[in-house]
């Protein structure tokens, strides 16, 4: 069995036509569900979460 190396491109880019939506699931009450499913009010509130970034976060008297 020999291997084959192939280049790969850095970029690739995509026809309109080649394109799909992509469905986003999201943990909701101990299970996942896609966004999609959701009713309008909570595709909003989806939309307006904020996510926790342990880098930016700071523990108050802790020394760096």
């Amino acid at each position: 069995m020999s291997a084959t190396i192939t280049e790969i491109p850095e970029t690739v880019a995509l026809r309109d036509e080649e394109r799909q939506p992509c469905e986003v699931w999201t943990r909701v009450m101990g299970y996942h569900r896609p966004v999609s499913s959701f009713n309008r009010g909570k595709q909003g509130e989806f939309r307006e979460r904020v996510y926790f970034d342990l880098e930016r976060c700071q523990v108050a008297g802790h020394a760096d």
